[in-house]
């Protein structure tokens, strides 16, 4: 594993950011990620900016899952950090680790936040494999590690907003999707990214549940210059580890600019096709969800106001609210894709 995680931990050790960011930088000197760290978990208090002046609260990865093989060590044994510059680094405050992985939508393993967390606990994601369909010269399923075989891991530092109206700043690891793409050869025909998630009723509860509101399995949909974005990472972990099953292991999309439900965890289908797809929350409430879902303070959700944001972690007695940006803050490297496009028509 890379890092491990002993069993008799003290909840009240914390591990400082000041060794995170310490540890960017050895890797960014060496060229090797450092390895049998010991983490423990901490309260959900408000870190620094990236600097490395306070402490990152942290909590052990959610363990009722699957270790994953040993290529997955080899894999994260290099992992290019993240440039302490835009767009792939924010200078904001990193949500601690506890609230990352036990504040989620994932409505596979339930409605509320906490259940993701809860209720993961059979989800296995090794082995993975992937279907490549569509407009593509090389379709076919194919093993995870075979698909991470040809990419390099990176780091990058995110914004991620929800359409709810809650923010996190998040340091994911994983891969441009362009690297992806590229290995089955699209071609001319493929105008449209569709992805597909995990259905599988015997380890998400979600999916079993009278009360389910979704039409499984969950689907998403991007445009072709937007799957090509530099932008658009496929992510396979966060903070230094593995995902965890609540944050969409083994391997989930990242659209920094897009609203959060776009970023489709589990991945197990990709299809390349020449229509635009049908999306899930698009086609529950196409009012409410629009396909584009590009972050917007200037178009309101029919239900609340999208022009402010919580930026968690947050308590009872102590909210943070900070002014949403337009493509999330991503603007200057996105916009161009929407020359001449109506955004309050096209949300």
């Amino acid at each position: 594993m890379l890092i491990k995680k002993p069993s008799d931990i003290k909840p009240s050790e914390i591990t400082s950011e000041s060794v995170y960011r310490s540890r960017r930088r050895f890797i960014r000197d060496s060229g090797a990620l450092a390895l049998g760290m010991a983490v423990g978990a901490g309260s959900s208090s408000t870190l620094s900016a990236q600097d490395g002046d306070s402490l990152k609260a942290r909590a052990p990865v959610n363990m009722k899952r699957t270790p994953p093989d040993s290529w997955w060590e080899d894999k994260f044994a290099t992992i290019k950090p993240a440039p302490d510059s835009e767009p792939f680094f924010t200078g904001e405050t990193l949500t601690p680790y506890r609230d990352v992985t036990r504040y989620n939508n994932f409505y596979e393993f339930g409605m509320d936040k906490g259940d993701p967390f809860a209720n993961s606990g059979e989800f296995k994601s090794d082995p993975w494999s992937v279907e490549i369909t569509g407009e593509v010269a090389r379709p076919g399923t194919y093993h995870l590690e075979d698909i991470l075989k040809p990419v390099d891991l990176e780091e990058r530092i995110y914004r991620l907003r929800c359409v709810e109206a809650w923010s996190m700043v998040i340091p994911w690891i994983g891969f441009p999707l362009s690297d992806l793409i590229k290995q089955f050869e699209p071609n001319s025909k493929a105008k449209y990214v569709e992805f597909e998630t995990l259905l599988d009723p015997e380890t998400m509860p979600g999916i079993r549940s009278r009360f389910a509101i979704i039409d499984w399995p969950y689907r998403e949909g991007l445009r072709m210059d937007e799957a090509m974005n530099p932008l658009t990472l496929m992510a396979v972990g966060l903070y230094g580890d593995y995902l965890p099953p609540q944050n969409g292991a083994p391997m989930r999309l990242i659209v920094p600019w897009k609203y959060g439900f776009k970023s489709i965890k589990s991945i197990v289908k990709i299809n390349f096709r020449e229509t635009l797809p049908n999306t899930t929350w698009n086609d529950l409430q196409s009012r409410e969800y629009g396909f584009f879902a590009n972050v917007n303070p200037n178009v309101h959700h029919p239900r609340w106001r999208q022009d402010m944001e919580r930026r968690l972690p947050q308590t009872l007695f102590s909210r943070q609210y900070i002014e949403t940006r337009i493509f999330n803050g991503y603007g200057e490297h996105v916009a161009h894709m929407y020359d001449g496009m109506d955004l309050a028509r096209n949300y």
